[in-house]
């Protein structure tokens, strides 16, 4: 075998490799390069604390989908959560949103809790029932300090 012979079966070997390891990096990552088989629905909270980009969305314990943005309302003051929703999950219009915590002080995510309505949700629409996460800190503080 010739130099350039060896070169070039080193070089398609790497390329094979890091396609692989890109690859890899997507399926593990669970990115969507594509856009992938969600839609996006909204939900408003009066406070979200604790929540971050990223967080699982949860159907009776089972991952549904992720958040993907959590922005301010700057009118109201509310926390606008999005929710990146996998194609098969249709959440019908009396759905409830609660933010909800994995453990005793573990990470946060969102738990929906689907209703009985014949109205489906479509891609951009908004969940009205929310729940908002609940304070254990003031919760504390509230028993501690005699005010419960």
């Amino acid at each position: 075998m010739g130099k350039q012979s060896i070169e070039l079966v080193v070089g398609v070997f790497v390329l094979v490799c890091l396609l692989c390891v890109a690859y890899l990096t997507v399926k593990v990552g669970r990115m969507d390069v594509l856009g992938g088989d969600t839609y996006q629905v909204s939900a408003r909270f009066q406070s979200v604390e604790g929540l971050k980009t990223g967080a699982d969305v949860q159907i009776a314990g089972v991952g549904v989908g992720k958040v993907s943005n959590v922005i301010i309302d700057p009118m109201d003051l509310v926390a606008v959560v999005t929710l990146q929703v996998d194609k098969g999950i249709e959440l019908t219009e009396d759905t409830i949103a609660s933010v909800r915590t994995a453990g005793l002080i573990g990470d946060k995510y969102i738990k929906l809790t689907p209703g009985g309505a014949d109205e489906v949700l479509q891609d951009g629409d908004q969940i009205e029932e929310t729940e908002s996460a609940i304070d254990i800190m003031e919760l504390i503080s509230k028993y501690a300090f005699g005010s419960v």
